[in-house]
């Protein structure tokens, strides 16, 4: 049984012409967004002031992490025409700043980091002077992949751990918790990309792994932080342990900033592309 969420986890509707126009932008071009398909809760206040996170590399993973919503099972072949519409799309919505994220594709020789690659240059040769935050899978830890997404040069590289190290195993289908780490270090490492991650709470973790979890990034070189609570998105996924009170979010904000973090990004309703043009 899904449980009923607290007044403090209650949003509006999507509504208004600026939602209708980018909802009828995306569709046309044949674009994917995490904010649809990971049926965020912010989709309406986003979409409302003309922002969207883009998800390439189609829209089917080949995961099935237990807390996620995205299709999963074998995607279609690689759609290169996809960075023309994404470019166009952008430009379209004269974004200053944008998020781009994708499914896993393991089905893939390079897990897709050539693509990503293409993407970034492609997105910033056909929208001068924007910046990018790009939202990567784990590429299974390769430096030499990573290094693809980096040298392409988006202003923010961001992994989520999602999870603390205890809860990894039932939480991510395949995604190992050092795994993560280690990606996150070989951005931090590079020194040309800001390196960010994103965890949910609610999912029976106790305060003390958050506090860990906080440690462990802020030793590989994490800079951005994001904390939000993780809801139920279907009866088939991962049940809500329990609805974190927003006091304890600040105070894990509190901490966050006093351990180092540049920006710690810590509420209810807070994802991982939440307000993400504050983070550049």
């Amino acid at each position: 049984m899904m449980q009923r969420k607290p007044d403090w986890l209650k949003v509006e509707l999507p509504q208004g012409k600026q939602y209708l126009d980018i909802k009828e932008v995306i569709a046309r071009n044949k674009l994917h967004t995490i904010c649809v398909s990971g049926k965020c809760p912010n989709l309406a206040e986003c979409w409302g002031n003309g922002t969207a996170t883009f998800m390439i590399l189609g829209e089917i993973c080949t995961r099935s992490c237990g807390f996620c919503a995205t299709k999963t099972g074998k995607p279609l072949p690689v759609d290169w025409d996809e960075l023309d519409r994404l470019a166009d799309t952008i430009s379209r919505m004269n974004l200053r700043h944008c998020v781009i994220t994708s499914v896993d594709r393991d089905d893939l020789r390079d897990y897709g980091a050539e693509f990503w690659a293409e993407t970034i240059r492609y997105v910033k040769k056909k929208n001068p002077g924007i910046t990018l935050e790009t939202l990567i899978p784990d590429f299974l830890g390769k430096a030499e992949l990573i290094h693809k997404v980096i040298d392409a040069g988006p202003e923010i590289i961001s992994h989520n751990m999602e999870t603390v190290r205890r809860l990894t195993p039932l939480v991510r289908s395949r995604a190992k918790y050092d795994i993560s780490l280690k990606t996150i270090e070989t951005v931090a490492k590079s020194n040309k990309s800001k390196p960010k991650s994103g965890i949910m709470v609610g999912l029976g973790e106790t305060p003390e792994e958050v506090i860990q979890t906080m440690d462990d990034l802020r030793g590989v070189g994490c800079k951005v932080l994001t904390i939000g609570q993780y809801l139920q998105p279907t009866r088939k996924h991962l049940p809500v342990s329990e609805f974190i009170a927003p006091d304890q979010f600040k105070e894990y904000k509190r901490m966050g900033l006093e351990k180092g973090f540049e920006i710690v990004e810590s509420g209810p309703l807070v994802r991982s592309s939440y307000r993400a043009e504050r983070h550049v």
